[in-house]
């Protein structure tokens, strides 16, 4: 089916956390394919896998050593092929990650280029000279701390990581860099993978002349959040030569049939303008997803803004909204001071997920309701959180394992002691607890999920917000004379509407009562009401 992607809702699987097979602490590829009906039985449209190639692990993967092999650790390509298989016939598209910017530093590439300054690959990674003081080149700072240049004696020169400094940024100035690039992607759509995420898309290129970074006014960053928000980061990405090399990926792409890219766009203020000039047009990404929804704000005013920023930016774009993901602290966490109840929030998110235009976004275990889990320093892995505790603890509350079976050693992940603990929330809320479970968090997304695709206004349908005040978003969804009212109280406490006109609920609801003239919201209660023209709703 042409375009299966507008509308679909795709699965995160973050590998080493979903069912480990081999007995060593650690998910692989076996495990994801035995799981598969779980995914499917959720209703979603396809998965995306986050790194499994080969890697030294120093982030989780996302240091990739060779580009075309998978890691030992999650399997072979055998196992990859048939999960893919596997996948295939359940009716799940494959999206896998791909990690282009930068590479490990024990990439064949890159240990051949930080040999010398004449080697063949000498200028495939970013190299420049100390200042004259012996210093970095300029002011740019790596998200995980410190300076984004680390020097290397045997050359001479500083290479550049927006990352760690294990993760050595590939310069994609140069055509070579760009070709190898491309040939490694062509591997996987040769494997019969339908999509890619793309992870940070917009730290392909760089300035080449090496420009300091604004300083961003006194006010506008917290000294908590690390010292890389004290910058405007416009010489270290999102830089415009970045357009011309999505659209050579986009025409490769388009060689296969039926398959997409999705980009991670990592920007702060500026992430919807990124987002819609990354999927303009029909020659660039198919879709782009921010973290602007992956952060602490819910209010009617944020949502508003975010969404009607894209639909204004580009018109002919398609946008991707997700809640949480591997890199963020669990959204039912996240957003526990504007609920009463954990399930509540739970079920009210999907239902206000799914309201939205374009294609969602699930992360593994978001359909139990899962919560941040709570670690102690000796349990951390992330090197974030290694390095800023306690502030900062790093990503791995959000990546403890799945949890299939409560009462079984380790909630069902692995027989073995597993690389993060299950802890009693955590495995409290298994797959097996809420399987037979009408109300379960489970069921509620199922439903919201089939509801979902059998409403085409919430598919395909035109937005429109509605002005209800501060606390309830209201959003219109309508196509082909059909009109679909999506009304959510983003509040622990009541909240009240006037109702003029007859509306019918339809779909899952929570916490709600439609009388005459009125709808009456309880903590975290949402209605979709069928409305025809003379229906309005007014707080």
């Amino acid at each position: 089916m042409a375009e299966w992607w507008r509308g679909a809702t795709v699965y995160q699987i973050y590998p080493r956390s979903f069912q480990d097979t081999t007995g060593n602490g650690i998910g692989d590829l076996p495990g994801i394919t035995r799981r598969l009906g779980h995914v499917a039985s959720l209703g979603v449209d396809a998965i995306w896998l986050s790194p499994f190639f080969a890697s030294p692990q120093a982030d989780m993967g996302y240091d990739v050593s060779d580009y075309k092999g998978v890691d030992p650790l999650f399997g072979t390509l055998s196992d990859f092929d048939a999960l893919v298989g596997r996948a295939h016939d359940l009716g799940l598209k494959v999206i896998i990650d791909q990690v282009l910017s930068h590479t490990s530093d024990k990439h064949p590439w890159f240990i051949e280029s930080r040999a010398s300054r004449s080697n063949p690959k000498a200028d495939w990674y970013v190299w420049a000279a100390p200042r004259a003081d012996g210093t970095a080149p300029n002011n740019w700072l790596s998200h995980f701390g410190g300076p984004s240049w680390e020097y290397e004696p045997r050359r001479g020169q500083y290479y550049m990581h927006n990352f760690l400094s294990k993760q050595p940024d590939l310069n994609f100035h140069n055509p070579e860099v760009q070709e190898a690039i491309l040939d490694a992607v062509r591997f996987w759509l040769e494997r019969g993978v339908d999509g890619f995420r793309l992870d940070t898309v917009n730290y392909y290129f760089h300035d080449p002349l090496l420009r300091d970074n604004p300083v961003l006014p006194q006010g506008e960053h917290e000294m908590a959040s690390g010292t890389y928000a004290m910058q405007d980061h416009i010489h270290d990405k999102t830089r415009p030569e970045n357009i011309a090399f999505l659209q050579r990926l986009r025409a490769l792409t388009d060689r296969y049939p039926d398959r997409m890219l999705i980009g991670e766009v990592g920007e702060s203020d500026r992430a919807v303008q990124v987002m819609a000039d990354y999927t303009r047009g029909n020659d660039r990404l198919h879709m782009a997803y921010s973290f602007d929804m992956l952060g602490p704000r819910f209010s009617p005013a944020h949502f508003r803004r975010v969404i009607g920023e894209f639909l204004t930016g580009a018109p002919d774009g398609w946008p991707s909204w997700s809640f949480s993901n591997h890199d963020v602290v669990r959204h039912v966490t996240r957003w526990a001071a504007h609920a009463r109840d954990a399930d509540a929030l739970a079920k009210q998110a999907i239902a206000l997920l799914t309201s939205f235009p374009g294609t969602l976004g699930i992360y593994q275990g978001e359909e139990l309701g899962q919560t941040e889990t709570e670690l102690t320093y000796d349990e951390l892995t992330d090197p974030p959180g290694l390095r800023f505790w306690p502030e900062n603890k790093g990503r791995d509350g959000c990546r403890t394992p799945m949890v299939w079976e409560a009462d079984a050693p380790n909630a069902g992940f692995s027989s073995a002691r597993p690389w993060l603990p299950v802890k009693p929330p955590q495995a409290a809320r298994a797959v097996d607890r809420q399987e037979s479970h009408p109300q379960s968090v489970l069921a509620a997304y199922r439903a919201q999920l089939a509801f979902r695709k059998s409403r085409p206004e919430l598919m395909f349908g035109t937005t429109r917000f509605l002005d209800l005040g501060s606390t309830v978003l209201g959003i219109e969804r309508a196509k082909d004379g059909a009109r679909l009212l999506c009304l959510f109280n983003l509040s622990p406490d009541r909240a009240r509407l006037r109702l003029s006109g007859g509306a019918a609920p339809v779909g899952p609801s929570q916490s709600v009562e439609v009388g005459a003239g009125a709808i009456t919201f309880g903590p975290n209660g949402f209605v979709f009401l069928d409305a025809g023209d003379g229906v309005s709703v007014a707080a």
